[in-house]
């Protein structure tokens, strides 16, 4: 885990390191810190009814899924106000789309700074809204936010600015230039994972690329999302330019067709479910938007021969009880040469056993109530109790087709939290790769464990799901990393690592097959925001201009003649 350590400290380094080479050069704007209500650094409230609907009488119900803690409430939104949202956002772009660079980097450095400053009760507000730990929300929430800003603010203007392009001899006398032009109002529907990334992020880019945005946030994690938002427009405010620029809206699933199928949208990023995603891109298909879509994953990491095991535990724990494995790259089969299959057992079954799952609330460092443990937990909540009934029939079908469960496998009572949605850490062995746990997406603390005889078989159980998005692979020669990292079908490999790509906000990210398609993140997530337009112009304007030869003008006085001249040009 040393290496992973270290590259965390090289990427928050590089972070502090672009923060203050840009900081004297441009300038950020103070804003007031997060005005953080008492439910982020340790509030008791009031306990929610276990029946009760997040969706009732127009009013979304929010609360913590570690404690059953109520939240708060919001206004679900209308056909009307969402309308009324993205004619707003509209307005606000016509001036936005004409800002300078250094505007654009002005807002950006300005967030920057907001959220370095106020990272401890951002932190806290996402752990209340999805249950997460403080560890898990620094991982997910700060370290990658960070990194997009630090790359945005570095690297945007030189990704998006006017390019000049060669051309042929024939071209000789043109200059022929590439403008990326903001496409207007976009939309980003997130997913509830990481909040206050997984709207950040489109953020960034789509201001940056000088749009608008509508973030359409899940009613699950309402209340974090309207603290982000608030943040993201006083930024806006103190650089002096309009927070209707960004938009949230929060509604009810049979409402979120009317602004995925609104024609004033130029562009829709999707990040959720496989099936979600499909439903979104039939809405857009009518109207010609243009989606990217990040879907669901099956992450495999590929463990060869040779491989120490001892080393890469720490990280293969993180890479699937992250977030309680609500990870959209978090490694959900670990497929493991049958050499080395025992070893893997005997190093993460005592680890994976002795997860304490529990609030941020229980952590003595942050939490505030007076039953706080002197022990840290090592897991949070998920996000909601729904699904553990297909969670424990899925694990009960694999035990009974022949895997052997280790440990968990089923929804768990806390003591301090009866009311909170816990997981057990389950480990699973001798999967096969026909059973239902193996091919559908799990997003839960489930390590499955798959074994393999060569790296053919390998790279085939890797590839033998819908699923294409990330992928780890582990190894002692890189010759042989490699050739399994290119033979995998998905967007995005990690060797001797796990998710780190994303740290990396200069590559993009997404995948293939039922992963989706299209990129955010990267040259490739900016530029996928504006439209290109090519423009070609005289060199010496007005004096050296495209003229047509008289042998193929019209009318055309010879065909053979015309021919033969026109074929000479082309060899």
């Amino acid at each position: 885990m040393e290496a992973s350590w270290l590259a965390v400290g090289g990427t928050l380094g590089a972070v502090a390191g672009a923060y203050l080479l840009w900081a004297r050069r441009e300038r950020s704007v103070p804003i007031a810190p997060l005005d953080a209500p008492p439910a982020a650094p340790g509030w008791k409230g009031t306990f929610r009814d276990a029946n009760a609907l997040l969706f009732e009488n127009g009013t979304v119900h929010c609360y913590d899924p570690a404690t059953g803690y109520i939240l708060g409430a919001f206004p679900a939104d209308t056909p009307s106000t969402i309308s009324d949202k993205i004619g707003r956002a509209a307005e606000a772009q016509a001036v936005w789309r004409r800002s300078t660079w250094r505007e654009r980097r002005e807002v950006l450095r300005t967030m920057q700074a907001w959220l370095m400053h106020d990272m401890e009760s951002v932190v806290r507000v996402a752990c209340r809204d999805t249950g997460k730990t403080m560890i898990d929300a620094a991982f997910g929430e700060l370290l990658t936010t960070c990194s997009k800003l630090a790359w945005t603010i570095q690297h945007g203007e030189r990704v998006l600015r006017t390019e000049t392009r060669s051309g042929n001899l024939l071209m000789a006398h043109k200059r022929s230039t590439v403008v990326h032009e903001p496409l207007g109002v976009v939309a980003a529907c997130v997913s509830w994972n990481y909040p206050v990334h997984n709207m950040l992020g489109p953020v960034i880019s789509a201001l940056f690329a000088g749009n608008a945005i509508v973030i359409k946030a899940s009613e699950h994690v309402a209340w974090s999302s309207h603290l982000v938002l608030d943040a993201v427009r006083r930024c806006l405010r103190a650089c002096g330019h309009a927070p209707e620029l960004v938009q949230l809206v929060v509604c009810t699933p049979d409402d979120a067709a009317l602004l995925t199928r609104d024609p004033r949208l130029a562009h829709i990023t999707f990040i959720g479910s496989d099936a979600v995603g499909r439903k979104v891109a039939a809405a857009a298909a009518p109207q010609l938007t243009a989606t990217t879509l990040e879907l669901g994953g099956k992450d495999p990491a590929v463990i060869l021969e040779g491989t120490d095991i001892a080393f890469f535990s720490s990280m293969l724990m993180r890479s699937c009880f992250q977030a309680m494995g609500q990870n959209c790259i978090g490694i959900e089969r670990f497929l493991v040469h049958s050499a080395l299959e025992s070893k893997l057992l005997d190093a993460i079954l005592p680890r994976i056993a002795a997860l304490r799952c529990g609030s941020a609330l229980d952590e003595t460092r942050f939490g505030t109530l007076s039953t706080c443990n002197e022990d840290a937990i090592d897991c949070g909540a998920m996000i909601s109790d729904a699904r553990f009934a297909h969670l424990e029939a899925l694990v009960e079908e694999a035990v009974a087709q022949g895997a052997t469960l280790h440990v968990g496998g089923r929804r768990i009572r806390h003591e301090t939290w009866p009311l909170g949605h816990y997981f057990a850490p389950t480990l699973l062995s001798h999967v096969a790769p026909w059973m239902r746990i193996a091919q559908e997406e799990a997003f839960a603390p489930i390590f499955l464990v798959m074994r393999f005889d060569t790296r053919e078989e390998a790279i085939a159980l890797a590839n033998g799901v819908p699923y294409g998005l990330g992928a780890s692979v582990f190894g002692p020669r890189r010759a042989a990393c490699m050739d399994v990292a290119n033979a995998l079908q998905c967007g995005m490999v990690n060797i001797n690592d796990f998710g780190i790509s994303y740290l990396n906000q200069g590559l993009p990210f997404g995948g293939c097959k039922d992963s989706g398609y299209g990129r955010f993140a990267g040259p490739e997530g900016l530029l996928g925001l504006t439209q290109p337009k090519a423009i070609t112009e005289d060199l010496a304007f007005g004096i050296v201009q495209t003229s047509i030869p008289p042998v193929v003008d019209y009318p055309v006085r010879n065909t053979q003649k015309s021919w033969a001249f026109l074929r000479s040009l082309s060899v």
